[in-house]
């Protein structure tokens, strides 16, 4: 299963939302053998970004391990309203 994550941050936190991010995914590839991404949309709206984190080949008890993560990394802080979360399937077939 494949875990995305969205939300909104004013472009003057942006640099600091990467940093934060990516040390975090970075522990987590390490923890939990995933394979994450940070992405943005290119164009700001009302100054703020959409920000999105990837996480694919989830483990079962990710979910426990990236709010810790999260929390640790004072994200909240940064972000303006909720994390979106959204979790995907591989589809083998088409039936």
């Amino acid at each position: 299963m494949d875990l995305y994550i969205y939300y909104r941050v004013d472009c003057a936190q942006a640099q600091a939302l990467c940093e934060r991010v990516t040390a975090m995914q970075s522990a987590l590839s390490l923890r939990c053998g995933v394979a994450a991404a940070l992405k943005r949309r290119p164009e700001p709206s009302n100054g703020q970004h959409t920000w999105m984190e990837t996480y694919h080949n989830i483990p079962d008890d990710f979910d426990a391990r990236l709010s810790q993560a999260v929390m640790q990394s004072e994200l909240a802080s940064l972000i303006d309203g909720e994390r979106h979360r959204e979790y995907f399937l591989d589809v083998t077939s088409c039936a």
